[in-house]
């Protein structure tokens, strides 16, 4: 069972559900659920489906179910997302400085998020145990739907541990001391004959290359690819 639940609640964009769906599934979340939603239908719009995007099956497991109440049945800690905080009702809290302490209660979180075009009521919030707010700049703190459940849906997950980055692996054919400097010799000709390098004169040329060459640790095919290089520049060389 997914201990965490998105609610959203009187929804009005299809494309905001598919998108929501979306984040939810890449940071390893599943349950959804809509309170009375603009469109009983929105799970199979098309709308919906398309910005999903990979995450149909969120939206086929999501339930849609008349009163917030039904939504966090279940639910032992409910947070509801405003962008300022009300005069009444739960403490206001940001996203990073609750959910590491949220992380660790063992609790089934519900994350609930209200209207596109009006928020949250006073009376949906009052029945949350905190209040999320997601800083932004002073001067325009309006972030869609969506977005919002992307950032919290990822806040969230770093809280629970995150999942590993992969890391990247080195090339297993590097190229060997002797192919960069045959690869050094060949751009040294090439160089030559083309008019760039002055054998009278070669101002350290080869040994930057050479140390150009060791930080970027070569690759055999990389040596290739430098050589062929070099044979278009100087065909004699």
């Amino acid at each position: 069972m997914d201990s965490t639940r998105f609610i959203l609640v009187n929804t009005s964009h299809p494309g905001n559900v598919g998108s929501t769906a979306r984040a939810m599934k890449v940071m390893g979340f599943s349950d959804l659920v809509l309170v009375a939603p603009r469109f009983p239908d929105v799970l199979v719009q098309e709308e919906t489906v398309a910005m999903a995007s990979g995450a149909a099956d969120i939206l086929v497991r999501a339930r849609i179910v008349p009163t917030l109440t039904e939504a966090l049945d279940g639910v032992t800690f409910a947070c509801a997302t405003a962008m300022t905080p009300r005069d009444f009702g739960p403490p206001t809290r940001a996203p990073r400085e609750l959910l590491p302490e949220l992380a660790a209660g063992g609790h089934r979180v519900g994350f609930v998020f209200g209207s596109e075009r009006y928020g949250m009521s006073n009376e949906d919030v009052y029945r949350c145990h905190a209040c999320l707010s997601i800083p932004t700049h002073p001067d325009y703190g309006s972030l869609n739907l969506a977005q919002a459940v992307q950032l919290l849906a990822y806040d969230w997950r770093q809280a629970l541990g995150g999942f590993a980055v992969a890391a990247r692996t080195v090339d297993p054919a590097l190229a060997d001391a002797a192919a960069v400097t045959g690869l050094l010799a060949h751009w040294e000709r090439a160089l030559t004959e083309v008019g760039f390098l002055d054998p009278t004169a070669p101002r350290k040329l080869m040994p930057r290359l050479n140390q150009l060459f060791n930080r970027a640790q070569l690759t055999t095919e990389e040596v290739h690819i430098l050589r062929g290089i070099a044979r278009a520049m100087a065909p004699s060389a």
